[in-house]
């Protein structure tokens, strides 16, 4: 990828972090930020941004809007998952309805994903202790 493509993502990387949907905005600060082990927002991966991505667990975990609905978005995610899948990521997928109406089972699933490759599991099983997250 040329050096000017390469710099045009980071930087759209970098506007998406700053404007997080609040789907987005809930699953990090409320969960994600808090984790033992690092996920990071807005990664550049490739020609894609993941909405968030944990390099230990090599998991990608993409929210999905309404708009992903629709035949040509649902197109264009399987390729992006399909690309990912071939770099040997693991992608999970959940609607920004599943967030706002499950978010312990969205929380859950995802720990379900990280814990097999990370620390041990912490007393409530999926969330660490109170103060421990690493806040990347």
């Amino acid at each position: 990828m040329p050096k000017s493509e390469r710099n045009s993502r980071t930087a759209d990387a970098q506007t998406l972090r700053k404007y997080m949907t609040p789907e987005e905005r809930a699953l990090w600060y409320d969960y994600l930020k808090k984790l033992p082990v690092t996920v990071r927002r807005q990664k550049v991966l490739g020609r894609y941004i993941v909405d968030f991505y944990c390099a230990t667990a090599r998991l990608v975990i993409e929210l999905d809007g309404l708009q992903h609905e629709e035949p040509q978005h649902k197109a264009e995610d399987e390729e992006r998952d399909a690309y990912l899948r071939g770099r040997g990521l693991t992608v999970l997928r959940y609607s920004n309805w599943l967030i706002k109406t499950n978010f312990e089972g969205v929380c859950q699933d995802i720990w379900e994903h990280i814990a097999p490759s990370s620390a041990p599991v912490c007393e409530l099983g999926h969330l660490p202790p109170e103060g421990e997250g690493n806040a990347k």
